[in-house]
């Protein structure tokens, strides 16, 4: 009799493990649709979740060359480009640890005095980021 318990014990365990590992794969390896992603920061509504972070700046730069940073920067933490069109530009991040996938948008419109940035950076699992996106954002737009 003492063995069925330790039995089930261990089925459950088991059970619970295959299933942390099922969804870490999807998390991973979840498509990232660019018609759903690809948002403009400037018009986009809030998430319905407290996951993300908003930001608008100015630069005395020009687009291209805050394009081009905001490229190195973003390839430099494993970013990659899900979409660009007219001066909007969409990558994906994950976070260090468990890879979960953010998405990050960003608006450049150039101004008389060099652009004005918008950007967008939002979770694409869960309810909480624990300030992920945030400071991912400070990170990207404090880079020289």
């Amino acid at each position: 009799m003492k063995g069925k318990p330790m039995t089930f014990l261990m089925s459950l365990i088991a059970l619970a493990g295959a299933g942390f590992l099922a969804f870490a794969a999807w998390v991973r390896l979840a498509p990232h649709d660019p018609a759903r992603w690809h948002v403009d920061p400037v018009t986009a509504p809030d998430p319905s979740t407290p996951n993300f972070a908003r930001r608008q700046m100015q630069s005395p730069l020009p687009p291209d060359t805050l394009r081009q940073r905001l490229d190195n920067t973003a390839q430099a933490e494993g970013a990659t480009l899900l979409a660009d069109t007219d001066g909007l530009v969409t990558w994906v991040a994950r976070t260090r640890l468990m890879g979960y996938p953010d998405v990050v948008s960003i608006r450049l419109t150039p101004t008389e005095e060099g652009t004005t940035l918008t950007a967008l950076s939002r979770s694409r699992f869960g309810h909480s980021d624990l300030g992920v996106n945030a400071a991912r954002l400070d990170r990207w737009l404090s880079e020289p």
